[in-house]
């Protein structure tokens, strides 16, 4: 992927752990220790790292409380079922990689990683206005936050293949809603896998309909509580649906919407990527039996330093820049 402006890498911790989880089979290290989740988290950096060439990376986690969103519903995420303990107990050892890597981890209590991803992009675009944000994610909750700065890596099968989500592909994906639309989308639809309401009977196809027409949600009720014209083509069914929901949909919105204003320390600087010791890399994950690993962090090391002496040298004129491409195929 060309590079223009400088770029952040948000990784979002949780939902890439549960997918590494459950599309590998269980690994173990040489002492016995499930590392299946730590080793396909390190596969999609180590491939994210390669395709987007990032200026900066920071890491997210969810804290292991309740958030605000359990307060204002008290069933949020009640159906889910809870991960085993052998998924949990090696989300400490992917931070203490990611910290020999160099990369801040952010998690505050009562937010969930979502939360902190959109805070971050937040925060990084008003220090940088040209910064570029990939988000790595094993879910499509944070393309609500795609824009003309963000995009969304979402893994699809396993943890190889993934989707690089802008504008163009997200509208494609929900039938041409917006991404910022993306919360009124499931104000009406729901979300069985948090335990968001919605509007009981209003399908995906009759919740992309009415956000198209009306915008929005809150657009959507004034006119239908005034009986505006535009709503004279909704069947009368799905009006006394949306009417006697109206109080879920309204929640709903609330509870899918990422709450950039989460008050956590941030700043680029500590998030520059490549500030690492390759030695305690190597060693951490030679301790944990990933050899492959290694290969590539030594081939990714490698190739970084061609490019940087390319680079050097195309600046003093010494070779044109279709050798420099070549070089680095």
């Amino acid at each position: 992927m060309d590079k223009e402006r400088e770029r952040l890498i948000i990784i979002d911790g949780n939902a890439i752990v549960h997918r590494a989880f459950h599309a590998l089979p269980p690994l173990t290290n040489k002492k016995g220790e499930l590392v299946n989740a730590i080793y396909g988290f390190l596969l999609f950096f180590f491939k994210s790292i390669k395709e987007f060439k990032p200026d900066y990376v920071a890491a997210t986690f969810d804290y292991p409380a309740k958030t605000f969103r359990h307060r204002k519903y008290e069933l949020y995420k009640a159906k889910r079922q809870k991960a085993p303990d052998n998924l949990y107990s090696q989300i400490p050892k992917i931070k203490e990689v990611l910290k020999n890597f160099g990369i801040a981890v952010f998690e505050k209590e009562g937010y969930e990683a979502d939360d902190i991803i959109g805070a971050i992009s937040h925060l990084a675009e008003i220090g940088n206005s040209e910064i570029e944000t990939i988000i790595l994610t094993g879910d499509n909750d944070t393309l609500q936050l795609v824009d003309g700065n963000t995009k969304v890596f979402a893994l699809r099968r396993g943890v190889k293949d993934a989707v690089l989500y802008g504008e163009k592909e997200t509208k494609e994906k929900y039938g041409g809603l917006n991404p910022n639309q993306l919360v009124d989308f499931r104000a009406l639809r729901g979300d069985p896998s948090d335990n968001i309401p919605g509007v009981f009977g209003i399908g995906e196809k009759t919740a992309v309909e009415l956000i198209k027409k009306f915008g929005a949600v809150e657009n959507l009720y004034r006119a239908l509580e005034t009986k505006t014209e535009k709503t004279k083509n909704i069947k009368d069914s799905v009006k006394e649906k949306l009417l006697k929901n109206k109080e879920n949909a309204y929640l709903s919105k609330m509870l899918s919407q990422i709450e950039k204003n989460v008050p956590i320390e941030f700043s680029l600087e500590k998030c520059h990527w490549k500030n690492y010791d390759k030695e305690k890399v190597r060693k951490v994950l030679n301790d944990y039996g990933f050899v492959s690993l290694i290969k590539q962090l030594d081939n990714n090391n490698e190739k970084s330093k061609l490019a940087e002496e390319n680079q050097d040298a195309e600046k003093k004129g010494k070779i044109k820049k279709t050798e420099r491409t070549m070089r680095l195929l």
